[in-house]
């Protein structure tokens, strides 16, 4: 008799998928009509085509919850309701403390090179959920930047300057990973340095 097959995503995937769905329901893309949930799928399911396993398709549904949604309560709730491996994953992907706010966030420069200095040591899940983040926030720069060109940039804190630095310094440290997203994100990056005449 043959093996009952078993499904490859269980009922924690589904569960988080819709928690995801309720936290960001009324959240949009940077100067778009996009619903939020849009990045959390593309990004979860990269994780999935890269050889990523459920926690960490479930931290990449996730992995904004935290830092957008509110703070450590809706940590807690993650660690309660999916377990503490991916609130693990979903702390480590926030670029600021997850008590922040929108009000009291410390300056982006300053966020994003601790960041930066905390990924070259994070988990090989926070690894490849940032990887996949990343690469599908870049390929949506790009494909905007070839329409609206330098209009694209005042929607970012980091401007055009910073927010090339900001990708092509993700891309150095993930680069040795070797996976897929790793290896667009490597390309990504390159071509937007290129489309800003920013390559040395």
């Amino acid at each position: 008799m043959a093996d009952v097959e078993r499904n490859l995503l269980g009922e924690r995937f589904t569960e988080a998928f819709a928690y995801a769905a309720r936290l960001h329901a009324a959240q949009r893309r940077k100067a778009k009509e996009t619903p939020y949930l849009a990045h959390l799928m593309a990004v979860s399911s990269m994780v999935l085509e890269c050889g990523g396993d459920e926690d960490e398709a479930m931290a990449a549904l996730l992995h904004d919850a935290a830092e957008d949604q509110g703070g450590h309560a809706v940590l807690d709730v993650i660690g309660r309701r999916f377990g503490l491996r991916v609130a693990g994953i979903v702390a480590e992907c926030s670029d600021s403390l997850v008590d922040d706010t929108v009000e009291t966030k410390r300056p982006w420069q300053e966020r994003k090179e601790e960041f930066l200095a905390r990924l070259v040591d994070a988990s090989p899940g926070c690894r490849l959920v940032t990887a996949c983040d990343k690469l599908h926030n870049l390929t949506d720069v790009l494909a905007d930047y070839e329409v609206v060109g330098e209009d694209l940039w005042p929607r970012f804190s980091g401007g055009r300057e910073g927010s090339a630095w900001y990708y092509r310094e993700i891309a150095r440290i993930l680069e040795k990973d070797g996976h897929r997203a790793a290896r667009e994100l490597v390309r990504a990056s390159a071509r937007l340095d290129e489309r800003l005449g920013l390559l040395a």
